[in-house]
Protein backbone atom coordinates (compact mmCIF):
# COMPACT_ATOMS: atom_id res chain seq x y z
CA UNK A 1 0.00 0.00 0.00
CA UNK A 2 1.32 3.41 -0.99
CA UNK A 3 1.29 6.02 1.74
CA UNK A 4 2.09 9.32 0.05
CA UNK A 5 0.03 10.82 -2.79
CA UNK A 6 1.18 10.19 -6.32
CA UNK A 7 2.98 13.36 -7.39
CA UNK A 8 5.87 12.84 -9.84
CA UNK A 9 7.32 16.30 -9.13
CA UNK A 10 7.51 15.66 -5.40
CA UNK A 11 8.78 12.11 -5.86
CA UNK A 12 11.63 13.36 -8.05
CA UNK A 13 12.90 15.48 -5.14
CA UNK A 14 16.48 15.05 -3.96
CA UNK A 15 16.44 13.78 -0.38
CA UNK A 16 19.61 13.98 1.70
CA UNK A 17 19.62 11.67 4.74
CA UNK A 18 22.33 11.96 7.39
CA UNK A 19 22.75 9.47 10.24
CA UNK A 20 25.75 7.74 11.78
CA UNK A 21 23.88 4.40 11.85
CA UNK A 22 23.85 2.51 8.54
CA UNK A 23 20.71 0.59 9.54
CA UNK A 24 18.79 3.87 9.96
CA UNK A 25 19.89 5.07 6.53
CA UNK A 26 18.95 1.75 4.97
CA UNK A 27 15.47 1.97 6.50
CA UNK A 28 14.99 5.50 5.13
CA UNK A 29 16.28 4.56 1.69
CA UNK A 30 14.03 1.49 1.40
CA UNK A 31 10.94 3.33 2.66
CA UNK A 32 11.29 6.20 0.20
CA UNK A 33 12.16 3.98 -2.77
CA UNK A 34 9.14 1.76 -2.01
CA UNK A 35 7.01 4.91 -2.34
CA UNK A 36 8.52 5.78 -5.72
CA UNK A 37 11.14 8.34 -4.70
CA UNK A 38 14.24 7.90 -6.83
CA UNK A 39 16.78 10.47 -5.66
CA UNK A 40 17.79 9.54 -2.10
CA UNK A 41 21.35 10.26 -1.04
CA UNK A 42 22.62 8.95 2.30
CA UNK A 43 25.61 9.87 4.41
CA UNK A 44 27.09 8.38 7.57
CA UNK A 45 29.20 11.50 8.06
CA UNK A 46 27.67 14.97 8.51
CA UNK A 47 30.72 16.80 7.13
CA UNK A 48 30.56 14.79 3.91
CA UNK A 49 26.82 15.45 3.70
CA UNK A 50 27.41 19.18 4.07
CA UNK A 51 29.99 19.09 1.25
CA UNK A 52 27.47 17.24 -0.92
CA UNK A 53 24.84 19.84 -0.08
CA UNK A 54 27.16 22.64 -1.15
CA UNK A 55 27.72 20.89 -4.51
CA UNK A 56 24.14 19.75 -5.14
CA UNK A 57 21.45 21.24 -2.88
CA UNK A 58 18.73 18.81 -1.82
CA UNK A 59 15.00 19.40 -1.60
CA UNK A 60 14.71 17.82 1.85
CA UNK A 61 17.19 16.92 4.58
CA UNK A 62 16.56 14.09 7.05
CA UNK A 63 18.99 14.65 9.91
CA UNK A 64 20.04 12.76 13.00
CA UNK A 65 21.22 14.98 15.86
CA UNK A 66 23.44 12.70 17.91
CA UNK A 67 26.46 11.83 15.79
CA UNK A 68 30.14 11.64 16.76
CA UNK A 69 32.34 14.59 15.89
CA UNK A 70 30.37 16.98 13.68
CA UNK A 71 26.84 16.47 15.04
CA UNK A 72 23.40 17.42 13.79
CA UNK A 73 23.38 20.74 15.62
CA UNK A 74 26.63 21.80 13.95
CA UNK A 75 25.22 20.62 10.63
CA UNK A 76 22.13 22.79 11.15
CA UNK A 77 24.25 25.84 11.95
CA UNK A 78 26.47 25.31 8.89
CA UNK A 79 23.61 24.33 6.60
CA UNK A 80 21.58 27.44 7.30
CA UNK A 81 24.61 29.64 6.55
CA UNK A 82 24.72 28.06 3.08
CA UNK A 83 21.05 28.66 2.29
CA UNK A 84 19.35 31.82 1.18
CA UNK A 85 16.85 33.54 3.46
CA UNK A 86 14.43 33.56 0.54
CA UNK A 87 14.56 29.80 -0.08
CA UNK A 88 12.45 27.18 1.66
CA UNK A 89 14.66 24.15 2.17
CA UNK A 90 13.08 21.86 4.79
CA UNK A 91 14.95 19.85 7.40
CA UNK A 92 13.26 17.02 9.27
CA UNK A 93 15.21 15.96 12.35
CA UNK A 94 15.05 12.28 13.27
CA UNK A 95 16.37 11.81 16.79
CA UNK A 96 16.32 9.45 19.76
CA UNK A 97 16.85 12.40 22.11
CA UNK A 98 13.35 12.89 23.48
CA UNK A 99 14.17 15.89 25.66
CA UNK A 100 12.32 19.12 25.05
CA UNK A 101 15.67 20.93 25.04
CA UNK A 102 16.91 18.88 22.06
CA UNK A 103 13.74 19.51 20.07
CA UNK A 104 13.67 23.23 20.84
CA UNK A 105 17.37 23.62 20.04
CA UNK A 106 16.97 21.85 16.69
CA UNK A 107 13.96 23.98 15.79
CA UNK A 108 15.71 27.18 16.87
CA UNK A 109 18.66 26.27 14.60
CA UNK A 110 16.39 25.97 11.59
CA UNK A 111 14.86 22.49 11.59
CA UNK A 112 11.30 22.50 10.29
CA UNK A 113 10.07 19.44 12.12
CA UNK A 114 11.25 16.79 14.61
CA UNK A 115 10.33 13.12 14.66
CA UNK A 116 11.40 10.95 17.58
CA UNK A 117 13.04 7.56 17.07
CA UNK A 118 11.79 4.95 16.89
CA UNK A 119 9.34 6.49 14.46
CA UNK A 120 6.54 5.09 12.37
CA UNK A 121 7.70 4.86 8.74
CA UNK A 122 4.29 5.98 7.49
CA UNK A 123 4.53 9.12 9.59
CA UNK A 124 8.07 9.78 8.33
CA UNK A 125 6.85 9.49 4.74
CA UNK A 126 3.81 11.73 5.25
CA UNK A 127 5.73 14.43 7.14
CA UNK A 128 8.37 14.36 4.42
CA UNK A 129 5.74 14.60 1.70
CA UNK A 130 4.15 17.63 3.42
CA UNK A 131 7.54 19.37 3.62
CA UNK A 132 8.36 18.55 -0.01
CA UNK A 133 4.95 19.64 -1.23
CA UNK A 134 5.34 22.92 0.66
CA UNK A 135 8.76 23.43 -0.93
CA UNK A 136 7.33 22.79 -4.40
CA UNK A 137 4.49 25.26 -3.82
CA UNK A 138 6.95 27.82 -2.45
CA UNK A 139 9.13 27.51 -5.54
CA UNK A 140 6.23 28.07 -7.93
CA UNK A 141 5.14 31.35 -6.32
Amino acid sequence: MKIVPHDPLVKAARILAVDDEAANLSLVDRAFRREGFTNIVTFLNAREALADFAATPPDLVLLDLMMPGFDGYEFLESFRRLTSDTDYLPILVLTADSTMNARLRALSLGANDVLLKPYDVGELLMRSWVLLDTRRRFQTR
